[in-house]
């Protein structure tokens, strides 16, 4: 038995034609399977704890929506250690196929979904997760591609009801809105000065703080590498920095940053960690994956080694 997600909104309403499209092929292939569509925020979150929450001793739970779908059903599911997850893309930045390299219609993505499940459960990708939580927070958030303070999860905050992201969208364009929306945020924001410890070592002053990006996958935003490097297997996030920049320079500093060659640049750092924490003097926007969690000062993030095992 499959169990799939659908959020057929995504990409602006792509992924409900992207769903018929899969559907066909498990009609097609007579492939047993079950299919609960999201209706409102949070729902792709509680669809994933019942079905997690099933007697069934192997689970194959697949996504069909975009990396926030991914995350609210990351976030739901419970006993990880019986589930297999699968993610078949339909959202406008889909990092989380990109970094796990997942290629192809979806017809094709379908088709490696069940040969990976065909095969057993040894034959998953084993990757690490990220946790974030902060002060006032109800509970953790997982993360499997980015968690970020700042100008990246500013971004992310207003591409989730941007007018800029649906026209785009609409003409095959979707990743360019996090450059768009980057460059009209970076002129307006407000910086704070933060202290940032990692692996509890002695905690660095960081003046003027644009972005902390800590990454599990080497990009978010629909491709920016801030962490050309980080690999999800390694039990380790790298944590890239932007501070004491100024906006004028931070702005030319941008195609060095999504051709991933911003690390020479004084300002930009990147450190692997199995733990980063952060103050702020004031707060700063706070996403898990690209979706809000609150403007916060302070927070913890953490890598969970081989968390989740993927179908790919």
């Amino acid at each position: 038995m499959l169990y799939f997600i659908v959020n057929q909104k995504s990409r602006s309403g792509r992924g409900a034609a992207i769903w018929n499209e899969v559907e066909a092929a498990l009609k097609q292939k007579k492939i047993e399977y079950q299919a609960w569509t999201t209706e409102y925020e949070g729902h792709a979150m509680e669809l994933a704890g019942e079905i997690c929450g099933r007697k069934e001793e192997d689970i194959c739970l697949v996504v069909v929506g975009g990396d926030g779908t991914a995350n609210e059903v990351i976030n739901g599911m419970t006993h990880f250690e019986k589930v297999r997850f699968g993610t078949i893309p339909t959202g406008s930045g889909n990092d989380l196929a990109r970094g796990l390299g997942i290629k192809g219609s979806p017809t094709e993505c379908l088709e490696r979904i069940l040969a990976c499940r065909d095969r057993g459960a040894d034959a998953c990708f084993a990757m690490d997760l990220g946790q974030v939580r902060w002060k006032g927070g109800d509970a953790p958030r997982l993360f499997a591609i980015s968690s970020g303070i700042g100008l990246d999860a500013l971004v992310c905050k207003k591409a989730l009801r941007s007018k800029i992201k649906d026209f785009l969208n609409k003409i095959h364009l979707g990743s360019l809105t996090y450059v768009v929306l980057t460059i009209q945020s970076l002129f307006t924001m407000k910086t704070a000065d933060a202290t940032v410890s990692f692996d509890r070592k002695q905690p660095r002053g960081y003046k003027k703080n644009i972005a902390l990006a800590v990454m599990n996958f080497p990009a978010e935003g629909g491709g920016v590498p801030f962490a050309p490097h980080a690999n999800a297997t390694d039990g380790r996030l790298s944590a890239c920095s932007i501070f004491n920049v100024s906006r004028v320079r931070a702005f030319f500093s941008l195609p060095f940053l999504v051709a991933g060659r911003h690390v020479w640049i004084p300002g930009f750092e990147i450190t692997d960690c199995a733990e980063c924490r952060i103050h702020l003097k004031a707060p700063m926007v706070l996403h898990a994956d690209g979706e809000y969690c609150g403007d916060v000062a302070d927070a913890v993030f953490t890598c969970l080694p081989k968390k989740l095992r993927v179908l790919i």
